[in-house]
């Protein structure tokens, strides 16, 4: 943790300070600051409108009775790239435009989803049961064959060998409950 904390705070204003010298040196002071300038103005417009079509999207989501998991994601992208692009610096503006536009969002949001995915819903999932006091468990077995008990009392029929059953328990379990001092 102490790693990232010195990246972020050192390492990166150390890259950026390098970078924007670099190219003052290569165009001239007034052309970089005027580059800084006109990419704070660009991310507070994109900021806007990639905001408000986050917003008018969640909104969909939501009276068509659908979780907008999705654009709750997009709209802390946006609003991290917006940040990013507000922030004086060539690679931050760099970053901040690969999370509001569009396409390199969706592909950013992807790898974060199949990064974190897991890990949050285990969270989740462990934090409900703590609260609820209820203990679930599931594990999957094969489907049974043509003829063949499923240890239900029924006989399944043919199907697809990768089609697999969820057995799900559930237990009441006393929630913890703290005590006040």
């Amino acid at each position: 943790m102490a790693l990232l904390l010195v990246l972020l705070f050192v390492v990166v204003p150390i890259a950026e300070l390098y970078v924007i010298i670099q190219i003052g040196q290569a165009i001239g002071i007034l052309p970089t600051i005027a580059l800084l300038i006109l990419a704070s103005v660009l991310g507070a417009t994109l900021m806007r409108s990639q905001g408000r079509a986050t917003w008018r999207r969640f909104n969909s989501a939501l009276a068509a009775g659908r979780i907008p998991g999705r654009e709750v994601m997009d709209g802390a992208l946006v609003i991290f790239g917006g940040a990013l692009l507000l922030t004086p610096g060539f690679l931050s503006d760099i970053l901040g435009l690969i999370l509001l536009l569009p396409p390199t969002r969706a592909l950013v949001r992807a790898l974060l989803v199949r990064r974190f995915a897991g890990p949050i819903a285990a969270g989740a999932a462990s934090g409900a049961q703590a609260r609820m006091g209820r203990m679930f468990t599931f594990g999957t077995r094969p489907r049974p064959r043509a003829g063949r008990d499923d240890g239900f009392g029924r006989h399944g029929a043919a199907s697809d060998p990768d089609d697999d059953v969820v057995d799900g328990s559930a237990s009441d379990i006393p929630p913890q409950r703290r005590e006040l001092p």
